[in-house]
């Protein structure tokens, strides 16, 4: 069992915990990820680590809830347990000196991208965020993220907060201005990630995405997280999460992620109605 020592919610669905796991601590690395599992017989849900701890033990989780058992996790409390916790998965992001790197952050992508972005930061390279999602009110890690950027950008759907439109305008302004960039890291929503690698194909710009398709054992075996790149099969979860965005196959990434909807939306409701049920017995 791995105890929660810390949980708060920072938007609308959107869950920070500080979980102690010393072992994955010591050895987590940005770009990495892990997977876990809340009950037995519970569902395996890998979740990308934002931050780590070695001296105090703890990984830094952002949960957001799109289904059943992101749902259940978002019940949890601090001093609960999580049943397992198994990394850290997949390869490390490569942190080197290279120039002006441009983080790209859609929505819950942006916990995802600060641990990669404070790496290069870290290491003398100059960094630009550009930070977005539907309302001022949704953008997660502002703070954090502009501590770690040379210079922060913000795009909002509805113009609360910086540039009104999304991230992909931003860029496009970036790019023709003549800024030299080296590379750019996109992380967030399929199409946004898909949209910043054409966006850049034509300056040759390298451009790297965080994929997280379907996943289960996280060691390569089941096949489920296979992305085609270069008319290549990879595996998320041992060749990933990171590959070059002007690779990357998104529209067949598309359709596979649309295959189990009806299922997860089933999986939901049933759910739902349990716990109804079990509130109007009174055992809940």
């Amino acid at each position: 069992m791995f105890k929660i020592i810390e949980k708060n919610e920072l938007a609308a669905k959107v869950f920070r915990y500080v979980v102690k796991v010393p072992d994955i601590a010591r050895k987590a690395k940005p770009g990495q990820f892990i997977i876990l599992r809340i009950y037995e017989g519970g569902e395996r849900i890998p979740i990308t680590i934002a931050d780590m701890n070695p001296l105090e033990g703890t990984l830094t989780l952002y949960v957001q809830v799109v289904g059943k058992t992101t749902y259940q996790m978002s019940l949890l409390k601090a001093g609960g347990d999580l049943m397992d916790v198994v990394g850290p998965l997949g390869v490390p992001s490569d942190i080197e000196p290279v120039g002006t790197v441009v983080g790209i952050g859609g929505g819950f992508g942006i916990a995802a991208l600060y641990p990669i972005l404070r790496a290069h930061h870290r290491i003398g390279n100059r960094t630009i965020s550009i930070i977005g999602g539907r309302s001022k009110d949704l953008l997660i890690l502002r703070d954090e993220i502009s501590r770690v950027s040379d210079s922060a950008l913000i795009a909002t759907d509805d113009g609360s907060l910086g540039t009104k439109g999304f991230v992909t305008e931003v860029l496009r302004s970036l790019l023709e201005s003549g800024e030299k960039i080296e590379l750019v890291i996109a992380i967030g929503p399929l199409i946004m990630m898909q949209a910043v690698s054409e966006m850049t194909r034509p300056s040759r710009i390298k451009t790297m995405v965080s994929m997280n398709p379907i996943m289960m054992d996280g060691t390569g075996m089941c096949g489920a997280c296979r992305v085609n790149v270069a008319g290549r099969m990879k595996f998320a979860c041992i060749d990933g999460p990171e590959f070059d965005g002007h690779n990357v196959n998104f529209g067949e990434v598309l359709n596979r992620l649309k295959m189990y909807l009806p299922e997860e939306k089933l999986a939901m409701e049933r759910y739902l109605e349990t716990v109804e049920s079990e509130c109007r017995a009174g055992r809940v």
